[in-house]
Parts: structure tokens; C-alpha cells; sequence
């Protein structure tokens, strides 16, 4: 008895810690494309910027919502780099981001990219579009978020590492 109550403990502690491990994680390694279809991993993030990373569907009337308000509020995104990050075909997110994203058109911190090899799901864990990655410069979560459409948590993150 006193055995298998050690063994449900060590069990619970493991998974928990696991659980933790992957929420307050590292960024996963990851291979993905650019428009051009060239490759874009995590070597390829700069070192001294913060990440935010955007997994969203182009039919998902959260993710237009979601990018739409991102769109609107990109200059206080100025000092991080943003990825957009989808599964859909590269004219399909064009027209999206096009559409939702106009700000972000052309901005030197918006990278597209298309997860070609469905490896955005298994090494991120988003359980639903839009999902919101915030990673700081030393690559550490700081914010994962598939609930708030307004993105009022991310932009408060934002604002506080201004002052």
C-alpha cells in the first residue's frame, strides 16, 4: 500500500512536471516555408528579438478577427518579429493577410510561412485557431493564448516591457 501511494505521487509529479515543462517551454525545433518555399527553422529567429508566433486558419472567423486586430495595433509590435503561420496554400494566406492583416503587408518584422510538413501542431500543441506564441528573446514562453480574440493579453505584455 505505502509502495503504490510513493508510486501515485512520483506519477503525479512527473506528469505535472511534464505538463509545466511543455507550457512555460523552450520554442520547439521546426521547419517551415517561406512564400518561396525556402526553409525557415528556429535557427533562423533572430537572437536579441522576441518571437510572436500566429497559427491560424484562413477560413477561421477568429483568426480574421484576431490578425485583423494585430493588423491594427503592428506598431506597437515594432520591437519583435511577428510569424504568421499557417497551413493553408500560399494564395489563400495572401489574400488573408491581404485582407485581415493590411498593416502587416510588407513590414519588415512579418514573416509568412506555411507549416508544409504538419510539424506546427505536434511541436507547438495548438489546440485551436487562432493560437498566440509569445517567446522572449532568450527563446522562453512567455505567452501562449488561444482565448483572448482581442489579444489584450498579449498587448499588455507588450506595453509592460516598454517601461
Amino acid at each position: 500500500m505505502k509502495m503504490s501511494l510513493i508510486t501515485i505521487v512520483l506519477s503525479m509529479i512527473m506528469f505535472f512536471g511534464s505538463t509545466a515543462q511543455n507550457t512555460l517551454g523552450e520554442i520547439p525545433n521546426f521547419i517551415l516555408f517561406n512564400p518561396d518555399n525556402t526553409v525557415f527553422t528556429n535557427r533562423n529567429l533572430a537572437a536579441d528579438r522576441a518571437s510572436l508566433f500566429v497559427f491560424f486558419d484562413v477560413t477561421c472567423d477568429h483568426c480574421q478577427h484576431a490578425v485583423s486586430i494585430l493588423s491594427t495595433r503592428s506598431k506597437e509590435c515594432e520591437k519583435l518579429d511577428i510569424y504568421l503561420i499557417s497551413l493553408d496554400n500560399i494564395a489563400s494566406v495572401n489574400d488573408f493577410i491581404n485582407k485581415y492583416g493590411k498593416d502587416l503587408v510588407n513590414r519588415k518584422n512579418v514573416i509568412v510561412l506555411q507549416d508544409l510538413m504538419n510539424q506546427f501542431i505536434k511541436n507547438f500543441k495548438p489546440n485551436k485557431y487562432p493560437s498566440v506564441y509569445l517567446y522572449s528573446p532568450e527563446k522562453k514562453l512567455i505567452l501562449h493564448d488561444e482565448e483572448d480574440l482581442d489579444l489584450e493579453k498579449l498587448f499588455t505584455i507588450i506595453s509592460a516591457s516598454k517601461k
